[in-house]
């Protein structure tokens, strides 16, 4: 027994044991630690070869009969009481040191330096029979939880009810009542704000469309008649005195009005009524988010009975109705009246946003303002507005004036609510109302307003950072794309506030597996840069550019040195650079390019690494391209060795590969692999990242070794923009999905959620996830717990079909939306990412149509759209036909062809595709049988062409099509056989070619 030699008596409270292994042998040693083991135990080395073991809870024990010398806590030294100088005694102390006295001299140690041991090295599984668990039955599909919905919701603030201003007079009802339903003049105010008892009938009511014979019959009744019967009375030619010339003129306006008004249709306001926006049945288009442009309805009923009514005595009368409105709402201001003043006021047109590349403005007898621009029909910003017949100009500048006047006088008396309401809804100065209300520290409200009226994203972001809701502020900005902007504006006002929204962008990019979005977020603010040395770590875990424009980073950190990492820092960019073969694929010109901009703390290895950086520059011909080679260059020249830059010459570019010829060619491995593959893409730093279905996702190196290798089922990828992580989908059945988050740079999978959902976007910028789900597009917060929604798109009467194409820039998806007629539109949608702003909506009605006429729509493969806009529809042509050389063709065909904006493009070529193209942002493969039958023939490009990109053989293949990705400048294709191609993004250079296998 290894008991305490000393006069020790009685039992102890030991905290842990010391245990002389040298003396009683490491078997022994082993056993009496394993039959104290606990949870949280700790096992350490002492120097002499002695074992320290800590328990996490003290044990009473004999001292004579313990299993080693027992360790008592204590406050600092050793313990009190301690014999003389012949015992032994071990102590802990509070700040973790143990205390050894043996023989009179006292040993202290730090336990945290101590060498640890694991207790599980020691076991030998060798011997043991392995048996794995089977499923019994079928697992249950999991459940998806609710999305919650977390929409911003559109800033509308009520500036007339926040002034105090009561509810418009009825006179000033009277005369906004009879303007058209012209948007700029009301549709950005809630309803309550200016109409008082509710919304106005524009509002509600939709305008009355007719068909081109019923408008051609109102024309003919409106116009055609009472000027025939006045020309046959002017000329005499009527006589007869019981008939009223006035009377018919009258009856035949009034005939108009009611064959209007019996056969018109009640046409959406906007067109269509779109549902684009934050909610998918509102109207409202949401804050950052745009609609495309869209061609207001004319009154024109209403136009031709203003132009009839002016040349009329009515017109007198109008006159003197305007003049006198005008002149009590001037003396209403001059009297400093607000309350009946803002209450009856007009509101003005702006002027400065002003477009009449639309088409004129219409005519109303409603106001005494005149407005000759068009702006875009948002609610929320003015539309084409009615232009008063009478009044010109300088009404609308008299106006303008005792506005002007009045925000100056309100502001001054501190009304700031009132001042705000004439500058922002009678002056049409969104922004001036925006800056008094900031200057009073009304930031709430300024926030309010300035996302309610769309002004600048940075403005936006910095408004509500100030006012407190920094998470808003953080959404504004991803989805705007203003960090680097509003951190700008705000380092002017608040250089503090400018460094928290720093790193607020910064844990933003880290929580999304950005590490070099998180650095590039911090680094202009060097007092932040150690907080993201270890962002740098994780980037240079992922090897490839993003390796390369790390590993500069940590070189200039200054106390790199004292963290003990710039060492190995230092080789593995010298390794980098000293390599051989292709630069791009290690990220070495990355690495050479951001050294030439970024040197090194340390001068000594500045001047290495420069130097090293240098030769590979002029060995590759370059540093990856780019109008500032030869700067870049001069600067690593300057700054390597003497001796050496002085040999160097200036770096000669590779010739580039000449045009023309045929396509490039590749073919796949002969033999199918051993595990399906059902999703692949090659990562940046070389890797390959492959779906195996139930075999789970496994990174294989460019020869097919498995690099590692993780056990969730994956049917899907989701790759994020920056290459840092993806998404797991596993398909648990029709519209189920679930997702688990992949970090490649920890290698770690973390489960998120199940979700139901059709289609999933094949990418995302790793914070937004686009889905398509009831219909419409939603778009889902992949940061939190559970899924959020933070936008939707389409859903009510619009309705998506097919899936969604994206790119880091944009995405597209066709769209059926109801239209005036009976049959509603299809439409290709384009969309500008991350702001969801709709770029552009084309019509492929025509070509959808004349595609089912000339194919049986059993045998029409799927149409599928691409990134930029474009359709791509496919055609089978049987042998038999007529070929474009007029011909008879003597084997199946299949065309290609692409609507778009430009002329269409058309492709033809050998074999009938069973099934619809694959796509991924604007690359795309039609995949048809060989000849023979017993393998597959891919033919692939980029948008529209009139010759294929590429082509990729697969022998030995079933009829499943293959399918592509881009990412990372590269494009993999893959089909389920186990068969993995990666190519140049032009094709020419083969980068993977293996079969997934289990090794």
């Amino acid at each position: 027994m290894n008991a305490p030699t000393g006069s020790t008596a009685g039992t102890v409270l030991a905290v842990g044991f010391v245990l002389d292994v040298p003396l009683i042998g490491v078997p022994e040693a082993a056993g009496r630690v394993l039959d104290l083991w606990r949870a949280d135990a700790r096992l350490c080395e002492l120097p002499e070869g002695r074992w320290l073991l800590l328990l996490p809870e003290p044990v009473r024990t004999r001292a004579d009969l313990a299993p080693g010398l027992p360790l008592e806590r204590t406050g600092h030294g050793a313990p009190t009481g301690a014999p003389g100088p012949g015992p032994r005694s071990a102590a802990v102390t509070a700040d973790g040191r143990l205390v050894l006295t043996e023989g009179g001299a006292t040993v202290t140690r730090v336990i945290g330096e101590l060498p640890a041991l694991d207790p599980a090295d020691w076991l030998d599984p060798s011997g043991l029979a392995l048996h794995r668990p089977r499923a019994l039955g079928a697992a249950p599909a999991p459940e998806a939880p609710p999305v919650e919905d977390s929409v911003p919701a559109v800033a509308r603030p009520d500036l007339r009810a926040a002034a105090g201003i009561g509810p418009s007079s009825e006179r000033a009802r009277r005369l906004t009542a009879e303007t058209p339903p012209a948007r700029g003049r009301r549709a950005r105010r809630p309803s309550g704000g200016r109409t008082g008892s509710g919304a106005a009938w524009w509002q509600t009511a939709r305008p009355i469309a007719l068909a081109p014979r019923h408008a051609a019959v109102v024309v003919v009744l409106l116009m055609v008649v009472p000027l025939l019967f006045v020309v046959l009375f002017g000329l005499g030619l009527l006589k007869n005195p019981e008939v009223d010339p006035g009377g018919i003129v009258y009856a035949s306006i009034a005939a108009a009005l009611a064959y209007g008004a019996l056969f018109g249709r009640r046409a959406a306001r906007d067109g269509g009524g779109s549902t684009t926006g934050h909610a998918a049945t509102a109207a409202p288009v949401p804050a950052g988010g745009t609609r495309a442009p869209r061609r207001a309805r004319r009154p024109w009923l209403g136009d031709l009975l203003v132009r009839f009514t002016l040349r009329t005595p009515a017109a007198h009368l109008l006159h003197r109705r305007h003049s006198r409105y005008l002149h009590d709402l001037t003396r209403a201001f001059e009297q400093h009246r607000w309350d009946d003043a803002l209450r009856d006021a007009l509101p003005l047109a702006d002027r400065e946003r002003g477009d009449t590349a639309a088409g004129r403005p219409w005519f109303s007898l409603a106001l005494p303002k005149r407005f000759t621009g068009q702006l875009r029909p948002t609610p929320r910003r003015g539309g084409p507005t009615a232009t008063n017949a009478i009044s010109g100009r300088t009404v609308h500048q008299h106006l303008t004036g005792l506005y002007r006047d009045a925000a100056e006088r309100l502001e001054r008396q501190g009304r700031f609510d009132e001042a705000a309401f004439v500058l922002a809804d009678l002056l049409a100065a969104p922004a001036e109302a925006v800056a008094l209300l900031d200057r009073h520290g009304r930031l709430t409200q300024a926030a309010e307003l300035a996302e309610g009226r769309e002004l600048a994203a940075e403005l936006v972001v910095r408004l509500w950072w100030r006012a407190g809701d920094r998470a808003r502020a953080v959404r504004t900005a991803h989805r705007r794309g203003a960090f680097a902007a509003a951190v700008e504006r705000l380092s002017a006002t608040d250089p503090q506030a400018a460094r928290e929204l720093r790193l607020a962008w910064a844990e933003h990019c880290r929580a999304a597996g950005d590490r070099l979005g998180a650095v590039e977020a911090v680094w202009p603010d060097e007092a932040l840069r150690p907080s993201v040395a270890a962002d740098l770590r994780d980037a240079v875990a992922l090897g490839g550019p993003t390796r390369g424009r790390a590993l500069p980073h940590l070189l200039a950190l200054p106390d790199l040195m004292a963290l003990g990492s710039g060492t190995a820092t230092r080789a593995l960019a010298r390794a980098v650079l000293d390599g051989d073969g292709d630069p791009n694929a290690p990220g070495r010109s990355v690495l050479a390019a951001t050294l030439a901009g970024l040197p090194a703390a340390d001068p000594a290895t500045d001047r290495e690494l420069a130097t090293a950086a240098a030769r590979a520059a002029v060995r590759d011909g370059g540093l990856g391209g780019g109008v500032a080679e030869h700067s870049l260059f001069d600067r690593l020249r300057g700054r390597a060795d003497p001796l050496t830059a002085a040999d160097l010459p200036r770096p000669r570019p590779r010739p580039a590969p000449r045009p023309g010829g045929a396509a490039p060619a590749h073919t796949a491995v002969d033999r199918p692999g051993t595990l399906p593959v059902l999703d692949a893409a090659l990562l940046a730093s070389g890797s390959l990242l492959v779906a195996c279905g139930q075999a789970g996702a496994r990174l294989l190196a460019p020869d097919g070794r498995t690099r590692a290798h993780w056990d969730t089922p994956t049917d899907r990828l989701v790759l994020a923009d920056h290459g840092g992580g993806a998404l797991l989908v596993t398909d648990h059945g029709p519209d189920l999905l679930g997702l688990a988050h992949l970090d490649l740079a920890t290698r770690t999978v973390r489960p998120w959620t199940t979700l139901r959902a059709r289609h999933l976007a094949p990418s995302y910028d790793g914070h937004r996830l686009i889905a398509a789900a009831e219909g419409g597009i939603v778009v889902l917060d992949t940061t939190a717990p559970r899924p959020v929604a933070v936008w939707r798109e389409l859903g009510g009467e619009e309705r998506l079909l097919g899936g969604i194409t994206r790119t880091a820039s944009g995405c597209a998806a066709l769209v059926r939306s109801p239209s005036t007629a009976r049959t509603p539109l299809t439409e290709v949608w384009r969309w500008d990412l991350p702001g969801w702003e709709l770029r552009a909506k084309q019509r492929v009605d025509d070509a959808l149509t004349d595609l089912l006429s000339r194919t049986d729509p059993a045998d029409a493969p799927d149409p599928l759209v691409l990134a930029a806009g474009s359709l791509l529809t496919v055609e089978p042509l049987p042998a038999g036909l007529l070929d474009a050389d007029g011909g008879i063709a003597s084997e199946d065909r299949t065309v290609l062809r692409w609507t778009s904006g430009l002329p269409e493009a058309e492709l033809t070529v050998d074999g009938r595709a069973v099934l619809g193209p694959s796509a991924d942002g604007d690359h795309w493969v039609l995949t048809v049988p060989t000849p023979d039958g017993t393998g597959l023939h891919g033919y692939a490009g980029t948008g529209p062409c009139s010759a294929p990109g590429l082509t990729v053989l697969v022998p030995n293949a079933p009829g499943d099509r293959l399918g592509v990705r881009r990412h990372a400048g590269a494009v993999t294709y893959w089909h389920r056989s186990g068969r993995v191609l990666a190519t140049s993004a032009d094709g020419t250079t083969l980068l993977a070619n293996l079969r997934v296998t289990v090794r």
